[in-house]
């Protein structure tokens, strides 16, 4: 751990000491994913901040071991190319980028659904499901209970800055060799980054609702970095930045 660089030993530390705080505060009956998740800018619970905060929960230990064996095995590599300062704008601008396109993408959900519904209606989804969320039920009606889960449904986890860093990996090293479990071969990050954008590309557009998984979160995240590093790398031409 005293090996690791600043900026990414700091992020492991906080994340996992929110997880910790969100498991202590269960059992006073407080859901900090309440607060500081991610909510969809029209329901009553969003407020801008978790534009950030969101990133810094997570749904389980899985989700933040995963996330945060991420963050060690590639985010060092990035912090020790690009330093603290870089890394770090990079990582909160790809988690807020992240979060703006699943805003942008719910929104589409929210007026699909709402088209053929009455103000009444959406209003009393609005006041009332997020109580029935709470209670681990939703609606029988299958529009009420996807605009229930739209209006009131929470986005937690670091996946979006995550994938950046991935696609950051893959762009800085393209022909790094990994071998990545169950594959039997070692295969170059650069398709590794792209075999990852493919799969959450097919999951986004399947939509199946029973996986709970923010795919286009993830893709904006990859969306966000590529565009910051191909301005940097554009800004930085010439000046002995290093790109392998």
């Amino acid at each position: 751990m005293n090996n690791l660089p600043t900026v990414t030993k700091n992020l492991l530390i906080i994340n996992v000491l929110m997880f910790l705080a969100t498991i202590v505060a269960q059992t006073y009956n407080i859901e900090l994913d309440d607060y500081l998740g991610l909510h969809f800018v029209l329901a009553e619970n969003f407020n801008a901040a978790q534009l950030i905060t969101y990133m810094f929960m997570h749904g389980g230990f899985t989700h933040v071991f995963f996330n945060m064996f991420a963050v060690w095995m590639f985010g060092r590599i990035l912090e020790q190319v690009w330093g603290p300062r870089r890394f770090l704008f990079y990582y909160l601008a790809c988690g807020i980028g992240a979060a703006l396109i699943q805003e942008v993408v719910v929104g589409i959900q929210y007026w699909s659904l709402t088209s053929g519904l009455s103000p009444d209606v959406i209003d009393r989804v609005r006041d009332e499901g997020f109580k029935i969320i709470q209670q681990g039920m939703n609606y029988s009606d299958p529009t009420l209970g996807s605009l229930n889960i739209v209006l009131n449904g929470t986005t937690v986890g670091a996946s979006g800055a995550v994938y950046a860093i991935l696609l950051g990996f893959g762009v800085l090293f393209p022909n790094q060799s990994m071998f990545i479990f169950p594959l039997p071969f070692p295969i170059k990050a650069k398709y590794f980054v792209a075999g990852y954008a493919l799969i959450e590309l097919w999951a986004g557009f399947a939509n199946n609702p029973s996986d709970n998984v923010a795919h286009f979160a993830h893709l904006g995240g990859m969306l966000f970095g590529f565009f910051i590093i191909m301005y940097w790398k554009k800004k930085n031409r010439g000046n002995g930045y290093y790109y392998n």
